[in-house]
C-alpha cells in the first residue's frame, strides 16, 4: 500500500477533567526526515506523543500509520507497530543490568524452554551499543550509570525496536555538548535509514541543527509546519508564545550587601574538594562546569544531604552546623533539586499538598496539631498567581501539569519557607522559553528583596545572562572564579576543562 506519511493525525482533541490538552490537531510525518514539535511548557506536546505512543487514546479524531487508521488500546501496540519513544522521565529499573533494561518485557529465550538466553541478550546488547559507538558495558547495572549514560542506554532501547518512527521528548536534557553531537550523529543515521523522527527540545540551537521541519503549538492548538531553513531563532519564539519575548534574561542592578553565606575548603570524600566561595545579599552567584563537575553535590552538603569531611559554612557570620535538610530549612535555606521528578515532586500529591510539603507543620495549630486548610489554600492561591502556575485548581495532581508548571510549583514550595539563601539547581532545565522568562525574572526579583541567591545551570547563556559573578567547577574542584563584566561563553568552558 501507498502513503505519503509514515504517521499523521487528524483533528485529535484530547480532554481531561478541566481542561482541553489538545484542540483539532492535524500534522504530518515523513519517513527520512527529522521534524521537531515545538511549543511552550502545556502546549500539548507530551500529551500528543502520548497519544502517539498509545499511552492515551484522544477523545476526538484519528491517527494513521501508513495511511491506515490505527487505535492503540496500550502502548506495546505502538512498539509491535513500529512507534517508539525516548521519554523526557527516565524511567529504568535502576537494581537491574544495561542489558536487562534494553530487552525487558522481550528477553531471548533458549527455545523451547522458558529460560532467558543471558549470553545471546549480552551479544546483541553489545552489537547494539557497539553499533551506536556507546562505550558501556551490557552487565552494568543501571543505578552504576550517570544520569547521561542512562539516557543513551534509553536511546539505545528506542532503536533496537527497529522502528519506523522514534520519538525524542528532551533527549539532551542530561547530556553534556559531546554526547550531544553523538546523539546528532545516531539521528541522522536514522534519518538516513529512512526513519521517521519526531523531536522535542527546549533547545533553540538543537532544532536549528537537526531538524527538517517544525511545527508549533500553543495552548493546545496548532499554530503551523513549517521548513527549519524558514524559521530563525526569533520567529520561532513570536509563534511559541504568541508574542515578542524581548527580555529571556530579565537582570535588574540590585544592592549587593553584606555577605551572607561563607563556603570554606568544604570537602565531601570522593565527590568534590576544598570549595571555597561566598553569597551576598542581592548577588546571584552562578555555579557552572560540565555534567560531573561537582556542583550538586556541593549543593546538597550545604543543605545537609550529603555527609562533609571538611570545611565549614558559616551563615551571616556564625559558623553552622547542617546536618540534615530541616535543619537547612530552619536557618532559612531553600533547595530547589536538579531532579524535580526524582527528589522533587510528590507526583499523585495535588498542587496544594506539593506546595505546603516543605512546611506543613507552620499550619498546625498548637493545640490538636490539626491543619489550617483555609490558611493553606489562601497561601498556595498568593503563590499560584505570584508565580502564574497554570492549573485547572490547586487539586490537580502534579504529574497533570506540565514540566515548567511543576518547576514552578517547587519554586513556591520552597518560597513558602521564607528562605534567606536560594540554592537553584538547574531551575529551568525542559521547560519552555516563556517558563524560563517568568523564572528568571522571579530570579531577579528575590534578589532586589535581598535574597542570596545561588544558581547553578549547565546552560551557559543563563549563567551568563544571570549571574554577579560566577564560579567554574571541574572534576570536584573549583577551577575559576569570574566576574559578570569579564564572563564569556570561551573563558567558562576554559576553566569548566581545567582539571587543576
Amino acid at each position: 500500500m501507498s502513503y505519503d506519511y509514515v504517521l499523521e493525525t487528524r483533528d485529535v482533541k484530547k480532554v481531561f477533567p478541566g481542561v482541553v490538552a489538545l484542540d483539532g490537531i492535524s500534522l504530518k510525518f515523513r519517513s527520512g526526515a527529522v521534524h521537531s514539535l515545538m511549543g511552550e511548557n502545556g502546549a500539548g506536546k507530551s500529551t500528543l506523543m502520548k497519544i502517539l505512543s498509545g499511552m492515551y487514546k484522544p477523545t476526538e479524531g484519528e491517527m494513521l500509520y501508513k495511511g491506515v487508521e490505527t487505535v492503540f488500546e496500550e502502548p506495546v501496540e505502538s512498539i509491535r507497530l513500529g512507534i517508539s519513544m525516548i521519554h523526557q522521565e527516565l524511567s529504568p529499573v535502576p537494581h537491574r543490568s544495561v542489558m536487562e533494561n534494553v530487552w525487558l518485557g522481550r528477553e531471548p529465550l533458549i527455545k523451547p524452554t522458558p529460560f532467558v538466553d543471558h549470553k545471546k541478550m549480552y551479544d546483541d546488547t553489545k552489537k547494539l551499543l557497539d553499533d551506536l559507538e556507546l562505550s558501556i558495558d551490557p552487565r552494568t547495572i543501571m543505578a552504576e550509570l550517570t544520569v547521561a549514560k542512562m539516557q543513551m542506554v534509553e536511546i539505545a532501547k528506542a532503536v533496537s525496536y527497529n522502528s519506523e518512527v522514534v520519538i525524542m521528548d528532551e533527549p539532551t536534557s542530561s547530556l553534556t555538548k559531546k554526547e550531544v553531537e553523538h546523539l546528532f550523529k545516531i539521528i541522522r543515521r536514522l534519518k538516513d535509514q529512512g526513519k521517521a523522527i519526531i523531536y522535542i527540545s527546549h533547545k533553540m540551537d538543537e532544532i536549528f541543527a537537526i531538524s527538517d521541519e517544525v511545527s508549533v503549538l500553543r495552548d493546545g492548538k496548532f499554530v503551523g509546519s513549517y521548513d527549519a531553513k524558514d524559521l530563525n531563532t526569533d520567529k520561532l519564539i513570536s509563534l511559541m508564545v504568541g508574542r515578542e519575548l524581548n527580555d529571556l534574561f530579565p537582570k535588574v542592578q540590585c544592592p549587593i550587601t553584606d555577605v551572607k553565606l561563607k563556603v570554606e575548603n568544604l570537602s565531601s570524600a570522593g565527590a568534590f574538594e576544598n570549595v571555597c566561595f561566598e553569597v551576598r545579599k542581592g548577588e546571584i552567584v552562578g555555579f557552572a562546569g560540565l555534567v560531573g563537575a561537582g556542583r550538586t553535590e556541593v549543593m546538597e552538603t550545604i543543605f545537609g544531604m550529603r555527609k562533609k569531611s571538611a570545611g565549614t559554612v558559616s551563615i551571616d557570620g556564625k559558623t553552622v552546623d547542617i546536618k540534615t535538610p530541616e535543619s537547612a530549612i530552619k536557618h532559612r535555606l531553600a533547595l530547589l533539586t536538579e531532579d524535580r521528578r526524582q527528589s522533587g515532586i510528590f507526583p499523585m500529591l495535588d498542587v496544594k499538598d506539593n506546595m505546603v510539603m516543605a512546611v506543613i507543620d507552620k499550619y498546625r495549630n498548637s493545640f490538636m496539631k490539626l491543619l489550617n486548610h483555609k490558611q493553606i489554600r489562601s497561601d498556595c492561591n498568593e503563590y499560584k498567581n505570584k508565580i502564574n502556575v497554570k492549573t485547572p485548581s490547586l487539586e490537580q495532581k502534579i504529574m497533570n501539569l506540565s514540566g515548567g508548571n511543576q518547576q514552578k510549583v517547587l519554586v513556591a514550595r520552597w518560597l513558602l519557607t521564607d528562605p534567606e539563601i536560594l540554592i537553584l539547581d538547574e531551575p529551568t532545565r525542559g521547560i519552555d522559553v516563556g517558563a524560563k522568562a517568568e523564572i528568571h525574572a522571579l530570579i531577579t526579583n528575590l534578589a532586589a528583596k535581598g535574597k542570596a541567591i545561588i544558581l547553578v545551570s549547565s546552560e551557559l547563556p543563563e549563567i551568563l545572562g544571570m549571574s554577579d559573578k560566577i564560579v567554574v567547577m571541574c572534576e570536584g574542584k573549583i577551577t575559576g572564579m569570574i566576574d559578570r563584566k569579564d564572563a564569556t561563553q570561551e573563558g567558562i568552558m576554559k576553566y569548566a576543562t581545567m582539571s587543576s
